[in-house]
């Protein structure tokens, strides 16, 4: 019997994608030659891929198209307007991309990740329905907690304080939460998912893993690990903010800026502006680290404050949201 995975017809198109930083000036991307060539290089692809796209859609048929934004979308949703099959995108940033800004003068419906308030989207077709995440992702009892930090061997007597910047990593943050790690264990215990790209670097310097402290590359139990945290440090993407609102958790947000569109910055705007959760600027937290550990212990040292704080990040979960999107996407067929 075939897994659920290996009954999805899957089947690929050219794509490509326009190369945007958000710490560059316009006329700077204009004077990076080797990002022009690639730029212009793309939007050739993007043309590829709107005509495989063309054929693939006659062939299929389908009755609605659901993107969710990728610039791989792009081709698809340009050839949906022009056969004139219903499109529904979702939108997981505040900050919309370039590739849902160009669809949604054709889209049928709009689902949003964030308020509605945050998007130049037409209100009519819109919807704030938040994210779909797994469903392990919920707020942790006292009990549950205390059980989760003695599976991961953690002193469960403690607040824990876990720090992660993605499958990836990420590096600044990494190195700013091991500069102040002494002094962040006179308060709690920490553990560190580095990504796979830093771990060996870490892995050499650092103490061995034990209840006080525990370096992982990456691990496949993410809910139990934040579910058990008290503090969480992390970047500001999408999926992963609506994790920790699923969790309640009282939650450090530490945007990249340097992603296309600034979008991280964005997303991280939307919860400083609701006090839901502490954002912290990246190039000045890398110069005074201990900026990070003044935020950490505020968190510790005020209870209630700081419980207060995750009842408004909870505020906005959203745990219909799939149910949503597929009532959405059932919605647009013809």
């Amino acid at each position: 019997m075939s897994s659920f995975d290996d009954s999805i017809a899957v089947q690929t198109i050219t794509a490509g994608k326009l190369r945007r930083y958000h710490h560059l000036t316009l006329l700077q991307h204009f004077l990076w030659p080797s990002l022009m060539f690639k730029n212009l290089g793309d939007a050739f692809l993007v043309g590829v891929g709107f005509i495989q796209s063309l054929f693939k859609l006659i062939i299929w048929r389908p009755d609605v198209i659901f993107t969710k934004g990728g610039y791989v979308c792009l081709p698809v949703g340009m050839a949906a307007h022009v056969l004139k099959i219903p499109l529904v995108i979702h939108d997981s940033d505040a900050h919309p991309g370039l590739t849902n800004r160009i669809l949604s003068r054709w889209a049928t419906s709009i689902g949003t990740g964030a308020p509605l308030e945050y998007y130049h989207y037409p209100k009519s077709k819109s919807k704030y329905t938040g994210i779909p995440i797994n469903i392990d992702f919920k707020p942790f009892t006292k009990a549950e907690q205390w059980d989760a930090k003695r599976e991961w061997g953690i002193n469960p007597d403690k607040p824990l304080v876990v720090v992660t910047g993605g499958g990836l990593g990420a590096r600044r943050l990494n190195n700013t939460a091991m500069s102040i790690l002494k002094k962040l264990q006179k308060s709690a215990s920490v553990v560190l998912l580095s990504g796979v790209g830093q771990y060996d670097e870490l892995k050499a310097r650092l103490p061995k893993n034990s209840e006080n402290f525990q370096l992982h590359a990456f691990t496949s139990k993410m809910p139990q690990l934040l579910g058990a945290a008290d503090v969480v440090i992390t970047r500001a993407g999408a999926t992963t903010i609506l994790e920790l609102v699923a969790l309640a958790k009282p939650t450090i947000l530490v945007p990249n800026a340097a992603l296309t569109g600034g979008h991280q910055i964005k997303n991280a705007a939307v919860y400083e502006d609701a006090k839901a959760a502490v954002v912290l600027i990246e190039d000045d937290m890398v110069e005074q680290p201990e900026m990070l550990l003044r935020a950490v212990n505020e968190l510790l040292d005020n209870p209630k404050a700081t419980q207060a704080m995750a009842r408004r990040f909870a505020s906005f979960a959203k745990p219909d949201a799939a149910k949503d999107m597929a009532k959405m996407i059932l919605a647009a067929r013809k």
